[in-house]
């Protein structure tokens, strides 16, 4: 696929007609905001949220030895997850590096939908054909063949069963089963991006206009507003969860991350950065990398990525994300810091906005959890 050409989902015209805000985000043109981006971010915290993402890259693998050629190419145990389960993981360069983190669904007994980040879909599937080498299995490239669109919320769950036969209640999280939702055949999952529970629904692209509709209508009387990619954001740096390019990259390992729980070093056989990936959980053991925290603002300045956290003079980290927080009512940031100054409540931290020392409270992640 061309990355000078920008693609269009099959809602673009659907966001134009309701006045979305539009903007380039990895070769897509995508909505930021309808209107008010704290109003998007605080319905999906109380009431519900409908996102189109349907730039996120699918890629299906099928065959005899799909879960053999998953377990080699992952670093998790996609093998042991059943069907009609999914599992979040990552894909490693040889040297540990993270390439992408991933969801992967068990659709079938050897079929699984691999779920990548818009901007590393193509990065994903080169790697996965690549380490399908020697194995009875098949890659493809499934973008073309999925819209995905998400409702998510306190009211999710009531909106989508008012339009579905599923049995939702039985659905857990991080499952997803083979559904019909206002009539439109539709793979349902239960998986989201904002700390709150809510639903990700993979459909025929042809009919995706049709499900936001249904969608809409049926949300209408609880408060659902159509939200874009701003306060997809800020909903998940409040809780805690990392994004590729910001948390995540080749330059770190899962261990560098804190995300070392999602390599499983006890499955069978070999798999890509095995060795690295070792050495390197050895190291966090010995000599602790920095470690992800979450940063509070005592005055109003936001800080942004890339910009240096302090304490007593040195520099011990760097922000990772940043962003006003609708919920908390205050600037948070998520940052990789010395071990020494991890700590919640870890004196003197700040950071270095355009040359001022702003003072920050180390907190744990998340910062905000759901009410279950």
């Amino acid at each position: 696929m061309s990355s000078t050409h920008i693609r269009r989902t099959a809602l673009d015209a659907l966001h134009r007609s309701l006045g979305a805000t539009m903007t380039d985000f990895a070769g897509w043109d995508m909505p930021l905001r309808y209107g008010s981006e704290r109003d998007e971010h605080l319905a999906v915290r109380t009431k519900a949220g409908l996102f189109d993402l349907s730039h996120m890259g699918e890629i299906a693998v099928t065959g005899p030895q799909a879960a053999q050629l998953l377990n080699f190419a992952l670093v998790g145990n996609i093998a042991s997850v059943g069907v009609g389960r999914a599992r979040y993981t990552m894909i490693c360069r040889a040297d540990g590096g993270i390439l992408d983190d991933l969801i992967v669904y068990r659709l079938g007994e050897s079929e699984y939908l691999v779920v990548a980040n818009a901007s590393n879909a193509q990065v994903v599937l080169d790697a996965l054909v690549e380490r399908a080498a020697g194995f009875d299995a098949e890659v493809r490239d499934d973008r073309d063949a999925y819209a995905l669109i998400a409702v998510q919320g306190p009211e999710a769950a009531g909106i989508l069963s008012s339009l579905t036969d599923a049995d939702l209640d039985a659905l857990k999280y991080y499952a997803g089963l083979p559904s019909t939702v206002a009539g439109v055949p539709a793979l349902v999952a239960r998986t989201g991006y904002t700390g709150e529970d809510g639903f990700e629904l993979f459909v025929a692209p042809g009919d995706a206009e049709k499900l936001w509709q249904a969608l809409t209508e049926a949300g209408a009387p609880v408060g659902l507003v159509p939200c874009g990619l701003s306060c997809r954001d800020t909903l998940r740096l409040e809780a805690g969860m990392p994004l590729y390019g910001h948390e995540l990259s080749t330059s770190l390992t899962p261990f560098d991350a804190g995300l070392g729980r999602v390599v499983k070093f006890e499955k069978e056989g070999d798999f890509v950065g095995r060795e690295a990936l070792q050495e390197a959980a050895a190291r966090a053991e010995s000599n602790p990398p920095r470690v992800l925290v979450g940063l509070v603002a005592e005055g109003r300045r936001v800080p942004r990525a890339g910009y240096p956290v302090v304490a007593g003079g040195e520099v011990i980290g760097e922000v990772t994300s940043g962003a006003p927080s609708p919920t908390l009512g205050k600037p948070i940031a998520m940052a990789y810091v010395d071990a020494a100054h991890a700590a919640p409540g870890a004196p003197g931290v700040g950071v270095d906005i355009r040359g001022a020392h702003e003072p920050y409270e180390v907190v744990p992640l998340p910062f905000y959890k759901r009410r279950k």
